[in-house]
């Protein structure tokens, strides 16, 4: 797969004199009609042979260009405070806005090809995080974001000659470490792994270039000709359509059934209420102050109907915690911040760390309830997102995050009581707004639209709880027994 990357290409000094001032003008053009179109953002991964000047690409990437708009990220092992989360959790907070350029000098396919090369994981271990990224960049292609992924390759040769040089000369000797020394021990070792990993991640959305970086002038011009024409041809040309990653949702029939078969019958007496509210917030406060909980998180997600007692329903469950263990995310429309980065960008940004707790006041569902229902994305947004919202928590889950998600349900006279309630309540009239009025004429709609989100996304590692709530008493105990029990499950 290297074959051609190892010829040894070479610009001369002349040619490459001429070129680079050309190159750095028509890059800096590209560069301020991305940032004057912010349609979207572009980020450039480099990675490659230790000592290929992987770091001298990403100097000359801002020496070329206007540093103020590019943001440049070395990732490393993780720290402490990332390695309590899943593993995409710091790649995600760094992603490039709409109009800005992102460099990745390392990234997430540093630790998974490390781990392999040094023996760290095995086969399966490896194939599964080759899974998540091809996920990860098919899903950051459907938002629209230019991956460029370069490689930059020297022979077993070259590579001894230029360590060789750096440990000579006392101002770059620290550039070699003992990581470095014992890769290039396992060269061979490396170009297989990468050749696998290049192969199975060289995608149509998301293609690897791999270069010959033996010569500086000619990995230099190249990289920064390759980004220029792809830049180019996006900012010129029509956007193609994404990738749907998802079946289609055919007209259902029978699935609003899971509904609308809810007994929201179901009551508790005050007295029994206040017992076992008592009873399940004390089990539950234990339950996160216990030892095994140290290595674990929590993450609450709240959907529901309007009016449906969320709030005061998040409010018993907080009741039970020290308000320095958690947190509430209320979730609205979306920020100018927010839209200029992936949809889920804004939930993983929250994510707890260990023994962390983050209560979600409406969600990432949002894309395929009220988005979908509203006309505020396309289909093939809203479509694939089942697929990406099931990734999502599949990290969450395999980390040991601890995931509850809950509906709460309750039948439209009960709403239409609830509203008319907080209409004659002076404190409560901030309640009720003009849209929920609208939502509930859409009723029918948003029925549809939540069998179809529990069918695709209540699964195993983290399945939906359905919550009869026209009566809040029974409402509130079941949610905090259901947490309970989830958490006893797994510690």
């Amino acid at each position: 797969m290297f074959e051609s990357s190892e010829l040894g290409h070479e610009i001369s000094k002349a040619v490459y004199d001429a070129e680079v001032p050309k190159l750095r003008e028509a890059l800096l053009d590209a560069q301020y009609d991305l940032r004057s179109a912010k349609a979207f953002p572009v980020l450039i991964i480099i990675a490659g042979i230790e000592g290929a000047g992987k770091s001298e690409v990403v100097q000359t990437l801002n020496e070329w260009m206007d540093p103020r708009f590019i943001h440049t990220h070395g990732f490393l092992l993780p720290t402490d405070e990332e390695a309590q989360r899943p593993p995409m959790y710091r790649f995600w907070r760094a992603l490039p806005p709409k109009g800005d350029i992102g460099i990745f000098f390392g990234s997430w396919y540093t630790v998974p090809m490390l781990a392999r090369v040094l023996e760290q994981t095995d086969d399966h271990a490896f194939e599964h995080s080759i899974g998540v990224i091809r996920h990860l960049e098919r899903m950051l292609h459907n938002e629209d974001v230019l991956i460029l992924k370069f490689w930059l390759h020297i022979s077993d040769k070259e590579q001894r000659k230029r360590l060789r040089r750096l440990e000579k000369d006392r101002d770059t000797r620290w550039r070699v470490t003992k990581v470095h020394k014992l890769l290039a021990e396992r060269y061979e070792t490396q170009i297989a792994v990468a050749e696998k990993i290049l192969r199975e991640t060289s995608t149509g959305e998301a293609p690897w270039i791999a270069l010959d970086a033996s010569d500086d002038r000619y990995r230099n011009l190249t990289v920064a000709r390759v980004l220029h024409d792809a830049m180019r041809r996006r900012l010129d040309q029509p956007a193609t359509a994404g990738l749907v990653t998802a079946a289609p949702v055919l007209p259902q029939v029978d699935n609003v059934k899971l509904l609308r078969d809810l007994d929201l019958s179901q009551r508790i007496e005050k007295d029994d209420y206040k017992k076992q509210l008592e009873r399940y917030q004390q089990r539950f406060g234990r339950l996160v102050r216990s030892k095994k909980f140290r290595k674990r998180s929590l993450v609450l997600a709240f959907e529901g109907s309007d009016a449906a007692g969320k709030g005061g329903t998040i409010r018993r469950v907080a009741g039970a915690l020290d308000a320095r263990l958690y947190k509430v995310v209320p979730i609205a429309a979306p920020t100018e911040e927010e839209r200029a980065q992936p949809y889920l960008w804004r939930f993983w940004r929250h994510m707890p760390g260990h023994r962390g707790i983050v209560i979600f006041d409406r969600t990432w569902y949002g894309r395929v309830l009220v988005e979908r229902v509203e006309g505020f994305c396309s289909e093939a947004d809203w479509m694939r997102a089942y697929d990406e919202i099931n990734e999502l928590e599949e990290q969450l889950t395999e980390n040991g995050t601890v995931l509850c998600k809950f509906w709460l349900q309750i039948s439209g006279d009960e709403q239409l009581h609830r509203f008319q309630e907080r209409e004659q309540t002076g404190f409560k009239r901030f309640k009720i707004t003009p849209e929920d009025w609208r939502n509930r004429e859409k009723a029918g709609a948003y029925e549809q639209a939540v069998a179809d989100m529990v069918d695709r996304t209540s699964t195993q590692l983290a399945p939906w709880t359905l919550v009869e709530a026209n009566d809040k008493y029974f409402a509130r105990v079941k949610v905090l027994r259901t947490i309970c029990d989830a958490l006893e499950r797994v510690l």
